[in-house]
């Protein structure tokens, strides 16, 4: 943000909007949905405080991470969220990105030390550099897997002691309710979201059935199972070679979404 500021430290929202680089027809949008409300003077008039600033800024750096709006709103609304927080998280993000345009730049600086750039022989090399390259620049980030439950805190528990996945951050509400968690599945990231009528989101359990299922590989299947099975997971199929070249077995959740635990077969 640039230093365009009036009355000391209120924005009109014209004014914000030059200074953070957010439309205003996006804080208009903010406000209507509730995520961003300001005070309004006496003309009617929106006037933006420093606290709203920086509510702005949390706002803007989920929606960098990822986050749908309804996940920002629940994790802003969370009394243990904070700014400092939220930039800590954005870090790590951003730290990531680094390391990916370092890597391509390595390759660059390499392939230019080491190529005559002539004739066919460079090939396999600019393949691979394209590759990198576009895996760099493409506009998707990283893909998050984010499944609907109407107790979050249940689900948290049962899919870290039962499916031992890695335990992630828990967003309360003023209430104590879990209201967005994450969990960590090796290299990937699942978020747990709660029910939402509006939006048609709703829990396999209520839903009758689900539409979607969830693989994750593991080092050890039949282990895994073993453990699974003694912490209480309802089995679907025990451990099996696949046709299509995988070990797996199949078990339901605590709310009823079916998960895939494989490994390739050697």
């Amino acid at each position: 943000m640039n230093e365009t500021r009036v009355q000391g430290l209120a924005f009109k929202v014209g004014e914000l909007s030059a200074a953070s680089g957010v439309t205003v027809r996006t804080l208009h949008y903010y406000e209507e949905i509730g995520l961003l409300v300001p005070k309004r003077t006496e003309a009617g008039h929106r006037i933006y405080s420093a606290e709203d600033v920086e509510r702005l800024s949390q706002i803007c750096v989920l929606r960098r991470m990822g986050l749908p709006l309804s996940a920002v709103a629940d994790s802003i609304a969370n009394s243990g969220t904070n700014l400092r927080s939220v930039l800590e998280h954005y870090v790590v993000d951003l730290e990531r990105r680094l390391q990916t345009a370092s890597a391509l730049k390595g390759s660059l600086e390499h392939f230019m030390s080491t190529s005559d750039f002539s004739g066919t022989s460079n090939t396999n090399q600019l393949l691979k550099l394209l590759e990198e390259m576009t895996m760099a620049e493409t506009n998707i980030e990283r893909r998050i897997s984010v499944l609907v439950y109407s107790d979050l805190e249940a689900a948290y528990d049962f899919l870290t002691r039962v499916f031992q996945l890695g335990p992630g951050n828990l967003f309360r509400d003023d209430t104590g309710r879990v209201v967005h968690a994450e969990l960590q599945a090796g290299d990937g990231v699942v978020w747990l979201h709660p029910e939402l009528p509006r939006a048609k989101l709703a829990s396999p359990r209520n839903l009758g059935g689900c539409s979607s299922t969830m693989a994750v590989m593991v080092e050890d299947v039949d282990a895994h199972f073993r453990a699974a099975s003694e912490a209480g997971a309802k089995i679907e199929h025990p451990p099996v070679d696949e046709p299509y070249g995988y070990r797996e077995y199949s078990a339901w959740d605590s709310e009823d979404q079916l998960w895939s635990f494989m490994k390739p077969l050697n």
